[in-house]
């Protein structure tokens, strides 16, 4: 059984290294999905065939994402999702429908703003926000 937080047994700064982020997205065509992830995330390049995976290369210091082939399809509402932050959320919300995202639902946060949830292809939601300023 895992030790509850704050229960003494965390780790002190330097016991380890910190992990490296990457994330993965579940689909059934990999190959089908990466010019829509390329493009929402501003990535240009791929490895690997999509059997069962395709990384989608950041440029530096980004984060690599994955996308995994699954047998199933997207069934309830994802557990994790990705925040894409812009200063221009209604620019990149009309570009990433014409790109094959749908929205979901209504934008949240008052006017304007401060969050869209959209779905991509094959229905994995995220989130574009409109930055702080």
């Amino acid at each position: 059984m895992s030790e509850p937080l704050g229960s003494g047994r965390s780790r002190a700064p330097g016991d380890l290294p910190r992990p490296r982020i990457e994330v993965g997205i579940d689909c059934r065509d990999p190959v089908g999905l990466a010019p829509f992830w390329l493009h929402a995330l501003g990535y240009t390049a791929t490895t690997g065939l999509g059997d069962p995976y395709i990384d989608l290369l950041p440029p530096p210091g980004g984060v690599p994402v994955f996308l995994q082939r699954v047998g199933e399809t997207k069934v309830v509402k994802n557990r994790v999702h990705l925040d894409l932050y812009t200063a221009d959320p209604e620019g990149l919300v009309a570009d990433l429908l014409k790109a094959g995202a749908t929205l979901v639902g209504a934008p949240f946060g008052g006017r304007p703003w401060e969050w869209q949830v959209m779905a991509d292809p094959e229905g994995n939601e995220f989130c574009v926000c409109r930055e702080s300023r």
